[in-house]
């Protein structure tokens, strides 16, 4: 008995195993799956809906045991192909609940409890999801008290007329001091999106997971209170985290969110609804997985644009959202912005679009947690640009996308970059084929050691008329005579490919379309774009490295 008493106190002694998320493991050989209903009023089927994704927070904590099947019409829809992709690569076997009840049946002993919100008060939903985390208790409303007693679950917040007549920041204030102390320092989780008798969370699974606090203050510094509470949550994150979700469409702009998360030196992951992020992100790739990228060109190639129309199809919106599905998709070279943060957060999703992609289909890279370097603190963004260079490395980048809207007051689509920003990206990304800048047009470039700077020349929005586009990119053609023209266009993801390949040919002067590595390159060797940069004004942000 001696050997096998030894034996059994040095198991005991070993450290547990535990997947976590952000930390991907080998995938498990079964879990199970829930569809979730395609209602997400706060009168309709959000209850059902937000206790089954508490239940998921809870039972994946440590595993990946839980995949819910989101409607076809939900925003990221081409993960819908993710589930099919574990089955086939993976060999993984699902086990379908097909009930509430059934759900709590096979999962509710990772449940200590239950938390009910307050269907009158929309913001105690959030509450309810932070207390979830970490009381551990399933999330419900009064209807689902009797379903969560039947499995013996016990009480364990309740917020029913707790917060009647609240304003939010009260609420918010309220949960502040009741859980703040608990709560992670690496994560924040914004459950915004849209607003009213709606809500969509698909993101409050990792709440729940992180012990993260969930909130959806104001970004505007207009609303005085929520924005000042607001910074006072992002003040007390770790240097380096991560904001997870989205800001809300009622209350604030995405450019007043990101600059504020930016200038903490934060990083977003969004959107809101982005969905089982604690299943995929503690799914590793499968083994002897590669990561490969069309690459055309490298640092040192040698290119030599003739005299003509260059044009550069970008889709920079995540992936998931756009035109990936569609068959048309490999007809014409088209570039992807594909997340180097995929790695740690979701790998599989990443092997997915890597795995299926065809030779006309190359991803660009940039620091994917969504930042906004004019922005970023001086102290953070050699860090952020390391992380981005190593990524980019790993996935076979070779192109840095930016993005900064971070100049307030002046209208949609303002991205240009001051000469400083322009700097520091020459500074720390050495090794990069070149970049480009912008969401909508911008009027942002440079040329430096072989490494082009371009912007955007066109946004092309996917509710302007088709004769319309095609008119405006035949006057921007005739605009600028000198050739080689170098028009790059950022594709709003809800265009189809269809839609795009049926403009292009209707163009007076058929361009060349190229990959945007080679667009680059090409932009690189003949120089007819003038050198430009925001010009400083009255009331801009700091910039990074001031």
């Amino acid at each position: 008995m001696k050997p096998f008493r030894f034996l059994l106190g040095f198991f005991l002694l070993l450290p547990v195993l535990r997947a976590v998320p952000g930390q991907p493991v080998a995938a498990p050989a079964t879990a199970y799956a829930f569809t979730l209903r395609d209602n997400w009023k706060l009168q309709g089927e959000l209850p059902v809906n937000a206790f089954i994704i508490s239940l998921q927070g809870l039972a994946n904590t440590d595993a990946a045991r839980l995949y819910l099947d989101y409607p076809a019409s939900w925003e990221f829809h081409e993960f819908s192909l993710v589930k099919g992709f574990y089955q086939t690569r993976y060999g993984m076997k699902f086990t379908q609940l097909a009930t509430p009840e059934a759900a709590l049946e096979a999962l509710g002993s990772f449940a200590k409890g239950y938390i009910v919100w307050d269907r009158k008060v929309r913001t105690s939903l959030n509450v309810a999801f932070t207390a979830a985390g970490l009381l551990r208790g399933v999330v419900v409303d009064e209807s689902l008290i009797p379903l969560a007693e039947q499995h013996g679950l016990k009480p364990l917040a309740d917020f029913r007329g707790k917060f009647t007549g609240q304003t939010d920041v009260q609420i918010y204030q309220w949960a502040y001091d009741q859980y703040w102390k608990d709560c992670s320092r690496d994560y924040l989780v914004w459950l915004g999106g849209r607003g009213g008798d709606v809500m969509e969370p698909g993101m409050a699974d990792i709440a729940i997971a992180t012990h993260a606090f969930v909130a959806d203050l104001s970004a505007d510094p207009k609303d005085k209170e929520e924005y000042a509470l607001h910074r006072k949550l992002l003040g007390q994150l770790k240097p380096g985290s991560y904001v997870f979700g989205w800001h809300s469409y009622v209350k604030d702009t995405e450019g007043q969110w990101v600059t504020l998360t930016s200038s903490y030196g934060l990083k977003v992951i969004g959107l809101n609804t982005f969905p089982n992020f604690t299943f995929v992100s503690q799914v590793d790739f499968s083994p002897g997985f590669t990561l490969t990228n069309n690459t055309h060109v490298t640092r040192d190639t040698q290119v030599t644009a003739e005299k003509k129309v260059y044009l550069c199809l970008v889709q920079t919106d995540a992936m998931g959202l756009g035109a990936w599905k569609e068959p048309e998709r490999g007809q014409i070279p088209y570039n992807w912005g594909l997340g180097i943060d995929g790695a740690r957060w979701y790998p599989a999703i990443i092997e997915m679009f890597t795995h299926d992609k065809t030779p006309n289909d190359y991803f660009i890279g940039g620091q994917s947690g969504y930042m906004y370097p004019i922005a970023t603190p001086a102290d953070r963004f050699p860090v952020l640009m390391q992380e981005m260079n190593e990524q980019m490395a790993k996935f076979s980048q070779n192109v840095v996308g930016i993005m900064d809207y971070s100049l307030r007051g002046v209208p949609a689509g303002y991205f240009d970059l001051p000469k400083r920003t322009v700097d520091l990206y020459y500074k720390y990304a050495p090794g990069a084929v070149g970049f480009i800048n912008g969401y909508y047009a911008a009027h942002t470039y440079d040329l430096r050691n072989g490494q082009a700077f371009m912007s955007y020349d066109y946004y092309l929005d996917e509710k302007v008329p088709e004769a319309d586009v095609v008119a405006d990119l035949d006057e921007l053609i005739r605009l600028n005579p000198v050739r080689p023209y170098y028009l790059c266009i950022d594709v709003r993801e809800w265009n189809s490919l269809k839609r795009v390949m049926s403009i292009i040919s209707k163009l007076e002067e058929k361009p060349e379309i190229v990959p945007l590595d080679t667009f680059l390159k090409l932009a690189a060797s003949n120089k007819t774009y003038k050198t430009r940069y925001r010009e400083s004004q009255p009331g801009d942000v700091e910039a990074a490295g001031k």
